[in-house]
């Protein structure tokens, strides 16, 4: 019945809305709960650490002064250069404070500066990794490296891959601090550190590792783009953003809001940006604890690896490696080293979101078909088409259910005319009438409903992966994952003026091309079937597909082209099923019952009805 399929049809596209805004304005995302407080302890040899009441990491929590932040500055460095990365050691504190990925650029702009992950101290919103040692019971903080510490370069220089550097540094009781810093091909730094205690007595240690951030970093604030920390503990994931760590329990012996997690042996934590990420990793298979907190005074965020308390005796030597993972959040990259164990369970770093499930498989097909076509947008597009393959069963079966639903149209005008005013009596007939017939009249709403999880994953795909960022498609299209730059404004360039800037009120009025696009292919899908008799069903069909145009206009360009491609691939399948049935759609002649209905309506409207119309006279004839 096609008034049935033309709710059915309202009632997904309703539906889909609906969803749409609850996604994007109604419900953020779930807050990570926080542990209470771990009371501090007294570290004990090979015991993980909780609180210890000072530690060679405090160095980073206060305020720096101009003279630390001038030590930074003038200090000896190590320059990094490798296919990826490039910047410097900082001696001071052994620190990996400055780093550029060579790949990435800030824009799109051909003079555009390489994106800067890390920063000194004195330059804005510092941003670091330092590792090191700090007391135990009865040793003196005093006789271990800190984040003052200036270390010499022993050997090697620059860094680059197969070329590690190794530091020295050895305090006044004769206890020699040896590190070797390496790095791969990709953004994966290994520090490995060796202390040989050549003096009387023995000292009590424990290696840590601190990423700091000074200051509230730029954010994109899309809140399905998790920012803040990222950690792994024994294969539970958790995220807590930058504001909610703020809100963390104040720790006394921390002398900051902070929550610290024992781990048994596998974990890693960080700070996470939308395409980009400081990552530590520690030694997998032994206890150690993890760290997150804010220094209110300073207004610094931290993560820290802090692992077991050990003890040197007198002529021994032990030693402790650490890794620093710092750079873009490539798919391929990172599920290599979760899938060679290096970093286990690595690949849950990038945000999968809810629907993780569907997005790691959709994202995994997706970058397949990018290495197989070479182009992010032609791949969008296979990947909608594979999509559409796998739902075509239900397809099928909600089409052709549809199709069987018009054959039964002079049935239901029978039940109609019979029942009368009997609403209940006609629907009693009417689901009879369904079951006799075997015809679902909910399945037109399936292959519109299924689009709803499909379409939430791509979304979040398109915007979370670093693959799509400035990826281009063809001609204007320069990123997919941003908004179609074309605009209505200058007629799509023909005008000698510029389009109002993406994320603009005019840009969202004067839309670019595949938004329009988008808009006409709802349209014609909407004319496979007649327009509904149902006056309020005739204006919701009338303006569903220039609203979804509108609402779909500062959607990613990615996301619209596999909007269109679906429109048009559904659009073909439903008119085949169709006429595979003898149903024939007349699209033309939808078109012109729509108009014809419209002006119905619209004649009928109470303003048109109850205008009074102007008197008309009948000449009269004179006489003759």
């Amino acid at each position: 019945m096609e008034e049935q399929n033309n709710k059915n049809l309202i009632l997904a596209m309703v539906l889909s809305a609906a969803v749409m805004i609850v996604w994007f304005v109604l419900f953020p995302p779930p807050e990570v709960p926080v542990d209470a407080t771990v009371p501090a302890t007294a570290a004990q040899d090979g015991a993980p650490v909780q609180a210890p009441a000072a530690t060679a990491a405090d160095a980073t929590t206060g305020t720096p002064t101009p003279a630390e932040a001038n030590a930074v500055a003038s200090a000896p460095r190590v320059a990094i250069d490798t296919p990826k990365l490039s910047g410097s050691i900082s001696l001071v504190g052994a620190r990996i404070d400055d780093l550029s990925l060579k790949t990435y650029r800030e824009t799109l702009e051909a003079n555009s500066p390489n994106v800067r992950l890390l920063s000194p101290v004195g330059e804005d919103f510092p941003y670091y990794a330092l590792m090191g040692w700090a007391p135990g019971a009865g040793t003196d903080a005093a006789d271990l490296p800190d984040a003052r510490t200036q270390w010499s370069l022993t050997s090697g220089g620059p860094l680059a891959p197969g070329k590690p550097v190794v530091l020295s540094w050895t305090n006044s009781k004769g206890v020699t601090f040896s590190r070797e810093i390496s790095v791969d091909d990709n953004f994966l730094f290994t520090i490995a550190d060796s202390v040989k205690n050549a003096g009387a007595a023995p000292a009590a240690m424990y290696p840590y590792g601190v990423i700091a951030r000074h200051g509230l970093p730029k954010m994109q604030n899309i809140f399905v783009v998790h920012e803040g920390m990222v950690r792994s503990a024994d294969g539970t994931l958790e995220e807590i953003r930058y504001k909610d760590i703020v809100k963390l329990d104040q720790v006394p012996a921390e002398q900051a809001a902070a929550e610290l997690v024992q781990v048994d042996g596998k974990g890693w934590i960080g700070f996470t940006d939308h395409y980009w990420m400081t990552t530590l990793v520690p030694q997998q298979g032994q206890p150690f604890t993890e760290v997150t907190k804010h220094v209110a005074s300073a207004d610094i965020y931290q993560t820290e690896i802090r692992q077991p308390v050990q003890t040197l005796a007198p002529g021994a030597e032990i030693r402790n490696t650490i890794q620093l993972f710092a750079g873009a959040k490539e798919w391929a990259t990172i599920k290599a080293y979760d899938d060679s164990g290096v970093v286990p369970g690595f690949i849950d770093s990038i945000d999968w979101g809810w629907f993780f499930f569907l997005t790691k498989p959709i994202f995994a097909v997706l970058h397949w078909l990018h290495g197989l076509i070479g182009n992010m947008g032609l791949a969008i597009i296979a990947l909608t088409f594979f999509l559409k393959f796998l739902v075509l069963p239900l397809a099928y079966k909600s089409y052709a259910s549809m199709a069987r639903m018009k054959e039964l149209q002079p049935e239901m005008e029978a039940l109609k005319e019979r029942a009368g005013e009997d609403k209940q009596k006609l629907q009693r007939e009417m689901m009879q009438l369904y079951k006799d017939k075997k015809v679902n009249p909910a399945a037109g709403c399936l292959p519109i409903l299924i689009q709803i999880p499909i379409f939430f994953s791509l979304y979040k795909v398109i915007f979370v992966t670093i693959e799509l960022r400035h990826a281009p498609f063809f001609g204007w299209l320069k990123d997919l994952s941003a908004p179609d730059p074309s605009s209505l404004y200058n007629l799509f360039g023909l005008l000698p003026w510029d389009a109002p800037p993406t994320g603009s009120l005019l840009h969202l009025i004067f839309i670019g091309v595949l938004p329009i696009l988008l808009g006409i292919t709802m349209w014609l899908q909407q004319k496979l079937n007649p327009a509904p008799t149902d006056p309020v069903q005739q204006q919701i069909f009338a303006w569903m597909p220039w609203v979804f145009m509108f609402m779909l206009g500062g959607f990613a360009s990615g996301l619209v082209i596999y909007w269109i491609t679906n429109n048009t691939i559904t659009f073909i399948q439903q008119y085949l099923i169709m006429w595979s049935h003898g149903k024939r759609p007349d699209i033309f002649g939808n078109i012109r019952s729509a108009k014809l209905a419209r002006a119905e309506a619209k004649a009928n409207t109470p303003s048109a009805a109850n205008t009074p119309k102007a008197p008309t006279t009948t000449p009269r004839k004179g006489k003759k």
